[in-house]
């Protein structure tokens, strides 16, 4: 936790310094601020003890002077506010902004790992209910505080001025201010902090639920969640109700004692003031700036509300950030060789295991020359999604090397690696926008003849040409516009248009009907063509056209062949084909 408040003051540091010459303006707008606030009580002394015997001898002229000074007082303190809200209202845009970017980006660089087990709903509290948290702090809640802190200590040291007997009256309070102020923050910081908790369970829960709203209405599952959000639901009621309950004893009690200690000053004062030991203008002023000492301690409750929510969240975005990408970007990039034939591949002595304690590939030997098709086969937790991830580089491997070309992986500039290596999985994702723009995704500098070439190519553009606008239909979010085959389709073209020297096809075809995996295969020889492939399927289908199959078991290598030798050898891969086969029948 020490660590975790020190990186988000390092954050906030960070944010910060490109602002510190408009900080530097603000800080000195809200000092002015503060000075012309604090010179009021002062100008009524005046006007009670210098400006009211005049005036009987038929003087105005000092009465109109504090009059004229005390409007000069309430212009600039209104002048130099406007200034400091405008000021630090661009200030904390940008650092919202800033922190906004910070955080989505960290969260693009992050491995597939990190968002398998960080859920959707808690990234969504994150750039949302988090970034509200600061955002409120930062439309009011610092100038709120910063005024309080200055006035409180500004007022402080006027009274000790003014007069030291009615001040010493005063710092009786004190240390029961001190010790109620110290509980409050302790126990407000433990109570906001379990807030902003609950609230990312809530946000968490309910995000998860709609986004399996199918298989939570399928299995008849909806009195379960509703269950599980009323709880989380009223945990956060009760976090919050506690943090209330705080406010609610530290605000009164800190009305009551500035009562109790303006009575006694009151009647300390008066008895000083008929033994002429004291000015009535003196006891004024001093009672209004004990007025202006206790009022901003009552208004400190409600704004140390938002400070501590904006700590915690803070806290929660430093700890994101603090996370660190699985696989590093090396600090001396090895350029790949740019030649005829690239795309070689060589698995040396690899081994890998998502936890310590469970590997999953041991010693593994594998060299694909450039422009060989491999298919990968074999039972689920074989390895092979983890041999298509190692060589995708969402991974490095726990021993042993990966190479391109001669080069390891880990030597490779991740933006040239991710022109080199292109990744397709089951999971057929399309964005929000046009078919034209989900395809020119592959390569965002292409034009629209390069799209339409490669929808062409795949044997999407008929389909795609059909539909109301062509390459313009918006495909609503998910591709919910088009069908399983359209999408995968589309997610060809994408490939096809990126022109990988490595593609990886990872259980590509698997979500697709038998009718519709048959539609794709023109694609699918469209695509593997001339470029290195390795392909991960269940349906043997899609290997019959593969240049050499590979099976794996318990993350080794069984068998190696061209499919029509492992065959005729009778083996696994013979079985499984056998197996194959008869299913169609």
């Amino acid at each position: 936790m020490a660590r975790l408040r020190a990186r988000s003051r390092t954050l906030l540091a960070e944010v910060l310094r490109p602002h510190r010459g408009r900080l530097g303006a603000a800080v000195a707008l809200l000092l002015t601020q503060n000075a012309a606030a604090m010179s009021g009580p002062y100008l009524v002394m005046l006007g009670i003890d210098r400006a009211i015997e005049p005036l009987r001898e038929g003087r105005s002229g000092p009465l109109a002077a504090v009059a004229v000074s005390f409007a000069a007082a309430t212009g600039i303190e209104y002048a130099a506010r406007r200034g400091f809200l405008t000021l630090s209202a661009r200030v904390g845009q940008a650092v919202l902004l800033d922190l906004r970017q910070r955080v989505y980006a960290h969260f693009l660089r992050l491995p597939v790992a990190f968002h398998e087990r960080y859920t959707s709903g808690r990234m969504i509290s994150r750039l949302t209910s988090d970034i509200d948290s600061i955002a409120e702090l930062v439309d009011g809640g610092v100038e709120s505080l910063v005024m309080a802190a200055l006035t409180i200590v500004s007022v402080a040291a006027i009274l000790l001025w003014l007069d030291l007997p009615l001040a010493a009256v005063t710092l009786l309070a004190f240390p029961l201010l001190f010790w109620l102020s110290r509980w409050f923050a302790r126990a407000s910081a433990a109570a906001y902090r379990h807030t902003r908790e609950a609230m990312a369970l809530v946000i968490v829960h309910f995000v998860e639920s709609m986004r399996g709203i199918r298989a939570v209405q399928a299995y008849r599952r909806e009195p379960r969640n509703q269950r599980i959000f009323d709880s989380v639901n009223d945990d956060y009621r009760r976090s919050s109700r506690q943090a209330f309950r705080l406010i609610a004893t530290y605000s009164p009690s800190i009305k009551l004692i500035g009562n109790v200690t303006v009575a006694g000053v009151l009647c300390y004062g008066g008895a000083r003031v008929l033994g002429g030991e004291t000015a009535v203008g003196v006891l004024a002023a001093f009672l209004l700036y004990l007025r202006r000492f206790f009022e901003p301690m009552q208004e400190l409750s409600q704004f140390y509300n938002s400070l501590q929510s904006a700590t915690a969240a803070l806290e929660k975005l430093a700890g994101v950030l603090d996370e660190r990408p699985a696989v590093a970007e090396p600090v001396r990039p090895v350029p790949l060789p740019r030649r005829p034939g690239r795309g070689a591949v060589h698995f040396q002595a690899v081994s890998f295991g998502y936890r310590p304690d469970a590997p999953i590939l041991t010693g593994l030997d594998l060299t694909i020359p450039a422009g060989q098709t491999v298919a990968l086969i074999g039972p689920t937790g074989a390895g092979k999604s983890t041999v298509a991830k190692l060589l995708a580089r969402f991974h490095d491997p726990a021993t042993g090397t990966v190479t391109l070309d001669g080069v390891d992986l880990r030597q490779v500039a991740d933006a040239e690696l991710r022109r080199t290596v292109v990744l397709v999985t089951q999971e057929t994702h399309l964005f929000g926008g046009t078919v034209a723009e989900n395809i020119r995704f592959g390569r965002p500098d292409a034009d629209d003849a390069a799209v339409e070439a490669a929808a062409r190519a795949i044997g999407a553009h008929d389909f795609i040409a059909a539909l109301p606008d062509g390459y313009a239909t918006e495909v609503h979010r998910r591709g919910g516009r088009l069908s399983a085959g359209q999408r995968q389709l589309v997610a060809f073209a994408r490939a096809f248009l990126a022109d990988p020297a490595v593609l990886i096809l990872d259980e590509a075809t698997s979500s697709l009907d038998v009718p519709t995996e048959r539609l794709v295969q023109h694609a699918l020889s469209t695509i593997l063509r001339d470029r290195t492939a390795v392909v991960i399927a269940h349906r043997l289908s899609t290997v019959e056209t593969v240049d050499r199959v590979l099976v794996l078991d318990d993350g080794r290598i069984v068998e190696d062949g061209p499919p029509a030798e492992l065959i005729a050898d009778g083996g696994r891969y013979a079985a499984l084909h056998r197996q194959w086969r008869d299913s169609l029948l």
